[in-house]
């Protein structure tokens, strides 16, 4: 079969594709489909591909393959010039997200600080915790 080279294609790829963006975006507005409910349908084989994927040792193969140095050009390269502006758009979500949290802590009775040091002072830190836990536990995910 006479296929490209390589360097080709992903040239290509690279030139051609970030101008497909507006087509990206119109394509979720547009769809028929609705996202939530097909990927809910998709729970057990999401799961059952997790678990072969554990089960083969997968995350840590792909890990190792990635290398740091690859993690590390992606933030420099596409990470930190999307940080900022994903970080500002998320506003909303991240207050909604935190908000059961925010509102255990605030209701949270800490006994009383002690003497710097003073190991009774790790009874503040417990009732934090079992705030926190006791929220994720309810189902503030």
């Amino acid at each position: 079969m006479n296929v490209k080279s390589l360097s080709t294609i992903a040239e290509k790829f690279a030139r051609v594709t970030p101008g497909r963006a507006a087509d990206y975006a119109q394509g979720v507005e547009t769809t028929t489909k609705d996202w939530a409910a097909a990927t809910k349908a998709a729970e057990a084989s999401y799961g059952t591909g997790v678990q072969a994927a554990v089960a083969a040792g997968r995350f840590g193969k792909g890990v190792s393959k990635a290398g740091t140095e690859k993690f590390k050009r992606g933030v420099r390269e596409k990470g930190s010039a999307r940080f900022a502006a994903g970080v500002a758009v998320a506003g909303d979500a991240y207050a909604q997200g935190f908000s059961p949290y925010h509102n255990a802590l605030s209701a949270a009775a800490l006994p009383p600080r002690r003497a710097r040091r003073d190991p009774s002072n790790m009874q503040r830190v417990q009732a934090v915790v079992t705030a926190m836990v006791k929220t994720f536990e309810s189902g503030a995910k």
